[in-house]
């Protein structure tokens, strides 16, 4: 699934949009990818301000890779089941960051759907560089109104 493919399905947008492409989607799991590239306007703003001189990714932006690629598995499953509403994450649990991700390292990001009670979502995912685990997570969704709360 290609950029263009997600965008149908999430709301985010360059500069935001934090996937390269979509590898593998079944009814429960999703896996996509991503390369941090430093000389695009938006890492090359992070990485200058972010651990100057040795720079990192930032954790939360994993996070949100990892949150990205879940939507797009839930904007599948709402699709299919009919369903409305906007992916948002509302619970983020036993987060651990183990690695570092560097500028120009292509991470590998990986969602599974646990369980669904109504229009609640329960995910645990992880992000991979260079055969790494660098983030693992649980983390709940709910879908909710466009523009509005969960």
């Amino acid at each position: 699934m290609n950029r263009d493919e997600i965008e149908r399905l999430i709301p985010h947008r360059a500069p935001f949009l934090l996937l390269d492409e979509v590898t593998a989607i079944t009814a429960d799991s999703v896996e996509a990818a991503y390369t941090l590239r430093p000389d695009d306007d938006l890492w090359s703003r992070i990485y200058s301000g972010h651990y100057p001189g040795s720079p990192i990714t930032p954790g939360v932006l994993l996070c949100e890779m990892l949150f990205q690629a879940s939507a797009v598995l839930l904007g599948q499953v709402a699709r299919d089941a009919g369903l409305a509403g906007v992916p948002v994450v509302t619970r983020i649990t036993n987060a651990k960051f183990k690695s570092m991700v560097m500028p120009g390292d292509t991470v590998t990001i990986r969602a599974t759907l646990k369980e669904r009670l109504a229009n609640a979502f329960y995910m645990k995912g992880d992000v991979r560089a260079n055969g790494k685990v660098s983030l693992q997570a649980e983390f709940a969704v709910a879908l909710a109104e466009a523009g509005g709360t969960a």
